[in-house]
């Protein structure tokens, strides 16, 4: 009698165990997900190259007499002006930032009463400047343009972007493909919930990027710097090599997506 109580015992524990071993095994039942609303982020950029360019170009004169110096700022800016005509003839002019302020001779870094020294500040001269500023859709012509104006006046920066007509046509582009990720990224959370894509109901797509009305950061023309270096000779003047780059566009978006 013991023999088969101990093999009873042995049947009942292996079943038991048995049948703890297949609840563990067993898959719990999946979370509902009717009904859940899903914060979807998307991104989407477009790059092309710069079609447009605007070109500064700078004059400064220095002398004891002011009209001196005065005299030869207008003379030099109307022959560049001309010359850029000349060499462009689609390009649009604006000038810009006419200055003239005196120059005063260095002070001894040496206390002395306030009235005194004020009455000692007698300008020894006066500078004088003017800046033009030059926008052209021909790029392939501008280093020889460039070249050209700069016999007689200064280059004093370049800024290459994209055209108000390319920009549009490009924003149609960079919706489209940020709405584009939007819908790709919506499929892969649905299967990621075991869910159909078509389960899915986009509730508001804020292009903004979520409250985020205050837009990228441009990128800022350089400062304009008075010029220094002496011109150099006309024959000497070799072209600038230019590299028009590209700019990329992006943009970012959040959808608001609630499954059935």
């Amino acid at each position: 009698m013991r023999i088969k109580k101990h093999v009873l015992l042995t049947v009942l524990s292996l079943a038991l165990a048995a049948q703890a071993q297949a609840q563990t095994h067993t898959t719990a039942p999946a979370a509902s997900t009717g009904g859940t609303l899903v914060i979807v982020p998307a991104f989407g950029e477009v790059k092309h190259a710069n079609d447009e360019a605007t070109v500064t170009f700078a004059v400064e004169e220095q002398d004891k007499d002011r009209a001196a110096a005065t005299a030869r700022v207008n003379q030099k800016m109307k022959q560049g002006t001309e010359i850029v005509r000349r060499e462009d003839a689609q390009a649009e002019l604006k000038t810009v930032g006419y200055y003239t302020y005196p120059v005063y001779p260095e002070v001894p870094d040496v206390p002395r009463p306030v009235m005194k020294q004020a009455a000692r500040r007698v300008p020894i001269g006066w500078r004088v400047g003017q800046y033009l500023e030059v926008k052209t859709r021909n790029l392939q012509s501008l280093p020889k343009t460039v070249a050209a104006a700069q016999k007689v006046v200064n280059l004093n920066g370049i800024d290459y972007h994209l055209s108000p007509e390319l920009s549009k046509r490009l924003d149609d582009e960079r919706i489209a493909a940020t709405y584009r990720n939007l819908t790709e990224r919506i499929g892969s959370i649905a299967r990621a919930m075991g869910r159909n894509a078509g389960d899915a109901v986009i509730d508001t797509v804020d292009f903004e990027g979520s409250g985020n009305y205050a837009g990228g950061p441009e990128a800022a023309p350089a400062p304009m710097m008075r010029m220094a270096a002496k011109q150099a000779d006309a024959a000497e003047m070799p072209e600038p090599s230019f590299e028009p780059g590209e700019t990329t566009l992006q943009m970012r978006l959040v959808g608001k997506v609630k499954f059935r």
